[in-house]
Order: structure tokens, then sequence, then C-alpha cells
């Protein structure tokens, strides 16, 4: 049997009859917490700014894994949810997504398998994935056309030494051609992630990339019947994404689907830095009013200072992202009462398997015992760590536990 941490976790105060509460220590930490009004309002924010750009969400649920999240997204109004495996896919189907985009290839007989058994028993999921040779097409037209199933795919396109993605238009278009030529497989549209494109100032190849795909487009919609998909962006290039595809020339009934991911906690970090950059620029998102806040937080204790300006917290690589900066003290508790933390006064230095390392001013009052608030930076590699995050209010008092599904 399956250990699960609901077993031996209170939903309650061991002490009193009152909502377990993480700073009164109710729950063991570390802790992942999710602020609720945070997380509320950048569902509303980025439905909103879809809405008023005409475009449809489909937000990436490999970033949290985490059902109760895919279904408060899809009541949002988000039009489906992307996954990156079958696996995902079958979690998002059995937490009653209506609409699943696989944005990867779907290879290997096991898989193939699984997703033939989810439209079976989901007869009325609309699932898609995306495919970019026709070694996959082939191999995907025999299995689906046997089981007497058709399915429905994207064509991808990619760019040179990026990740998977025909790498030409002219590819593109012969693959286009082929599957439709092929039974047991539908063709919906085309698919791109720009993410991929990086350098110093990367927004001209994204819009040529856009462009391109916008063009091909045009070009594969005689294969297409009715609506043509037209899916990309990413957390970074979003409005980018929304202003060439709306202008651009593109298929009839085309639906423009774009794909942000890490903006339902967003961060103190990479996500945050992209998000100013894109406030920047885009007035579309600055005339909405508010904006993305974040909402994830690692909770830890301070288990030893062992010498002066150094401390260490009970965390460490286990329990989160750490490859786009180190999480960063942003609250400091004391017996449940805030402290004052200035600027620079704890900064975290360096983070092992359970064990992060903090540098502490000369005048820092940090003693053992002590709980830390950190923000974070990327929380796709957060999310991953916990089988179970804390819902909680804006006192940290625990509203729900939110299983993952990794």
């Amino acid at each position: 049997m399956k250990y699960h941490p609901d077993t031996l976790v209170p939903h309650k105060s061991a002490v009193m009859n009152t909502p377990a509460n993480i700073l009164a220590e109710d729950v063991c930490l570390p802790a992942a917490v999710i602020k609720k009004s945070a997380l509320e309002n950048n569902i509303r924010w980025m439905q909103q700014y879809a809405d008023t750009r005409g475009v449809s969400l489909v937000p990436h649920g490999k970033t949290t894994m985490t059902p109760w999240i895919f279904q408060a997204q899809q009541q949002a109004g988000a039009w489906g949810i992307g996954v990156g495996s079958a696996w995902q896919a079958s979690v998002a189907m059995a937490s009653g997504i209506h609409r699943v985009l696989m944005v990867n290839q779907l290879v290997g007989k096991a898989n193939m398998q699984l997703i033939s058994r989810l439209k079976a028993h989901y007869h009325d999921v609309d699932f898609m994935c995306c495919i970019d040779s026709l070694t996959n097409a082939r191999a995907l037209s025999h299995f689906f056309t046997a089981y007497g199933q058709t399915l429905d795919v994207l064509v991808e396109l990619g760019v040179e030494g990026g990740r998977c993605g025909c790498r030409t238009p002219d590819e593109a278009l012969a693959l286009t051609q082929a599957v439709s030529e092929m039974p047991g497989l539908r063709l919906r549209g085309l698919e791109l992630y720009e993410g991929v494109l990086h350098g110093d100032n990367p927004q001209p190849q994204v819009e040529a990339l856009l462009q391109n795909a916008a063009a091909l487009a045009c070009q594969m919609a005689p294969q297409v019947d009715g609506e043509f998909i037209l899916t990309g962006a990413g957390s970074v290039w979003y409005d980018v994404v929304c202003n060439v595809w709306t202008t651009a020339q593109k298929p009839p009934q085309c639906r423009i689907v774009i794909r942000p991911g890490c903006y339902i906690t967003h961060d103190l970090g990479i996500y945050d830095e992209a998000q100013q950059q894109l406030m920047a620029r885009d007035s579309v998102a600055c005339d909405l009013g508010g904006d993305l806040t974040p909402a994830l937080e690692l909770i830890a204790i301070v288990q030893s200072v062992p010498e002066p300006g150094r401390a260490i917290v009970n965390f460490g690589k286990r329990d989160s992202a750490f490859d786009a900066g180190l999480p960063q003290p942003i609250a400091h508790y004391r017996d449940g009462q805030a402290l004052a933390l200035k600027s620079g006064e704890i900064a975290s230095v360096g983070i092992m398997d359970q064990h992060c390392m903090l540098t502490l001013a000369a005048d820092s009052d940090v003693q053992v015992g002590d709980i830390l608030v950190f923000g974070t930076s990327h929380p796709c590699l957060t999310f991953d760590k916990w089988q179970t995050l804390h819902l909680v209010d804006d006192d940290y008092n625990v509203i729900e536990e939110l299983v993952t599904m990794f």
C-alpha cells in the first residue's frame, strides 16, 4: 500500500479544535504552502488576459500536477489543460478535464495503449497530441486503426538545436500531407514552443518563428476539417504570441491557444522577472489592472545557528527548486509573531539534500526554532517534490490539503 501523509498530518490543531496553522507548528515543517488569495488572483488574471486578447487558454498542467488546481482553472474558463505525457493525460482526464492537449509525441506501445484505454473510457474528452515524423505517424496510424479509433494530432514545428518539432516548414507540410492520407489519424492544427529560443534578445527570433508558423498554418489549412488550432506560448512570451498571431493572416476558423503554466503560482525569480518585462511591453496586460502574485511558499525552521553569521534551516534539494536561484527568506516568525526582516539581513547561500545554509547580518536576531518563509524561483521543480501541499489563508491557517499526482 502506498504511504499517504494524510493518514498522519492533522487538519485540526492537536491542542484546540481549530484549523491547523502553519506558524503554530501544527503541520510538520518544512512544508510547501499555496496562498489561496494569490492563487485565485492568478487564475482570474490570466483567464481575463486570454479572454481580452480573444485567445483560448490551455494552462500547462505539468507545472502543478494537482487535480484541484486543474479543476479550478477549468471552472474559471480554461479551454483545456496541457500535459507532457500519457500518464499526465490520465491524471487530467480522471480529474474531470474536458479537453487535454499533450504537447509531446506519443511513442511506445504502453503509452499508446494507455491513451487508447483513456479514449475508450473518457469518450467525451477531446484529446490531442503532437507529431513531428513520418515514423511516429505511421506507428500511431497502425496502432489506433487496429483498435478502431481515431487519434487527433497536431504537427509540431521546431527550431534547429531545439527540442522536438519539424525543422522546416517544408518538412511540416510533407508530414501534413502524409497524415491526411493515413487512417486512424486526424489532423487538428499546428503546435510550437517558442520558449526554446534563448539569447540576449530572443524576441526577434520568437516573432520570426511565429510569423513563419502563421504562414505555414495557412498552407496546412486545406488538410484540416473545421477549426484549425494554432498553439504556442509558454510563461514568458504569451503576449508576443498573441500580438503576432492575432494580427497575422491565418486559416479561417483559427483558434489561437496559449499555454502558460507557471503563472498559476508565479514566483519571486525567473518568472517574476519575465512578467515584469511583459508588463513593460504590453499595454493590454497593464490595462487589466492588477498582476500575477507569488502564491507558492516554502516554510521551514531554523535548526542550527552553529557560528556567528551562519544559520541552517531544515529544507534542502529534496524540498525545493534550486536550478534557477536558491529560495530566499521573505518573512521571519517567532512564536507565531512576525519579526522585522530587513533587505539582505538573511540570505540563502548554499543548499544540500536536507539543509539550506544562510548568512546573517551582524545585527540579525535568528534563533533555533524560528520559522522562516521562503520565496522560490521556477515553481515546477518545487511542486514535484511534494505529495501534499497546504492551501492556506493569509494567516497561514490550513484550508485544504492538495494532493499532487507526479
